[in-house]
């Protein structure tokens, strides 16, 4: 058993994985590119299908003149404590990928499931390095297709916001609640030995 950040996992881990959480409140400290290229870089080496890395990571970093417009594309709840991040960034996946040996692309069955090792490995690092990630779906992708100039071929995955993680009493009232480190479910509930079972 591992305990760490008020969480305790069933089975031993490093302790990292449940220091590692999604908080909403930002100091408001600008990330410095040389740590948002460190988070990439950490991105960089997850594991995809055929080595595809169908990961692409469009970014704007605080009091820059693309923040506002990456600002925009939050949702209004998001948009409320997101404006403190350093940083803000919108995942991307490309949909096909180039088997090693082919002249010619096909499509990928696991562009979002990489993406989103991609993701994981980004979020860990920012908190390694005492920084926080937290991605949302909450924002307008229509819009972010268009104003980001993303080609066909790709799917909006998410938007990420980083920053230095802050003291709860910088978020709105109503969100300070939820400011806490959030459990799981335990593993039996989700891992099942021969054959698939339905959920109780």
């Amino acid at each position: 058993m591992t305990t760490a950040n008020q969480r305790v996992a069933d089975h031993p881990i490093d302790p990292r994985f449940l220091e590692r959480w999604s908080p909403r409140s930002f100091t408001g400290e600008a990330v410095p590119e040389a740590v948002l290229l460190t988070l990439f870089e950490a991105a960089r080496w997850a594991p995809s299908s055929y080595n595809s890395q169908p990961w692409r990571f469009v970014y704007a970093l605080r009091d820059t003149p693309s923040w506002d417009g990456f600002l925009g594309l939050l949702n209004e709840y998001n948009r409320s404590w997101a404006k403190q991040a350093g940083a803000l960034v919108v995942l991307l996946s490309k949909s096909t990928l180039l088997p090693p040996g082919k002249d010619r692309e096909i499509p990928s069955h696991s562009h979002s499931l990489d993406a989103g090792a991609g993701w994981a490995y980004l979020a860990l690092q920012a908190s390694i390095s005492g920084w926080a990630a937290h991605a949302m779906v909450g924002f307008d992708m229509d819009t972010a297709f268009a104003q980001l100039q993303v080609p066909q071929g790709y799917r909006i995955e998410a938007a990420i916001a980083i920053g230095r993680p802050g003291d709860k009493s910088l978020l709105p009232a109503a969100m300070q609640e939820r400011e806490v480190p959030n459990g799981r479910v335990a593993v039996e509930q989700f891992v099942m030995e021969g054959r698939f079972r339905n959920e109780v």
